[in-house]
C-alpha cells in the first residue's frame, strides 16, 4: 500500500516538473556512477527533502546553499528501512551506519533534478545491514533542487522534496 502511494506521488512529481520545465539546467560532465568490482547489496526508494540555506556569497550577494538532505528510505514491501541526513549519512534500524563521501556524478535523467551520484563509504559503525556496505549509489532522481523562490533573509531555510532510489554495494 505504501508502495503504490509512493509510486502515485512519484508520478505526480514527475509530471508537475516535466510540465514545469521545458529543459533542464546544464548537469555536470556525464561520468560513470558504476563502481568498481562491488557486488549489489540492495535498492531502496527514498522520499524526502533536500534542505537549502539562505546566505551571502563573496560578492555578497544572498543565494541558496545546499546544507543537508533529510530522507527515509523504503525497502521493497514499504517498510522504512534506513534513514538518510548530513554527511552524508545513512543509519540503519539495526544501529548499522554509514558515512560516505561522492566520488563521481552525472546529469539526472530528469529535467530540474539533483545529479545521479557514486558515494564511497569512508566511515562504518555498527553491525547490521550497512556494515558491509562500500558504495552508495544515488540514481533516478526527481526534484530536490533549490527553492525557486529567492531567498531574502540571511539563514532562512528551504526545501525541496525529492525522489531516489539508493543502491547499495558491498
Amino acid at each position: 500500500m505504501l508502495m503504490n502511494r509512493l509510486h502515485a506521488y512519484f508520478s505526480i512529481f514527475v509530471s508537475s516538473m516535466l510540465a514545469a520545465c521545458a529543459t533542464g539546467p546544464e548537469g555536470p560532465a556525464n561520468s560513470s556512477i558504476d563502481p568498481p568490482q562491488a557486488e549489489r547489496v540492495m535498492t531502496l526508494v527514498a522520499t524526502g527533502v533536500q534542505t537549502y540555506s539562505c546566505e551571502f556569497d563573496a560578492q555578497h550577494q544572498l543565494g541558496w546553499v545546499f546544507r543537508s538532505p533529510q530522507a527515509t528510505l523504503y525497502d521493497a514491501s514499504g517498510r522504512a528501512a534506513v534513514w538518510h541526513i548530513a554527511g552524508p549519512t545513512w543509519g540503519a534500524q539495526d544501529g548499522s551506519r554509514i558515512v560516505g563521501q561522492v566520488v563521481a556524478q552525472r546529469a539526472s535523467e530528469t529535467p530540474a533534478s539533483i545529479p545521479q551520484l557514486l558515494l564511497e563509504a569512508h566511515s562504518t559503525s555498527g553491525m547490521g545491514m550497512l556494515s558491509v556496505v562500500r558504495y552508495v549509489q544515488r540514481v533516478h532522481t526527481v526534484g530536490g533542487l533549490m527553492p525557486t523562490a529567492p531567498c531574502l533573509t540571511e539563514h532562512e531555510n528551504g526545501s525541496s522534496p525529492y525522489f531516489a532510489d539508493y543502491v547499495f554495494y558491498r
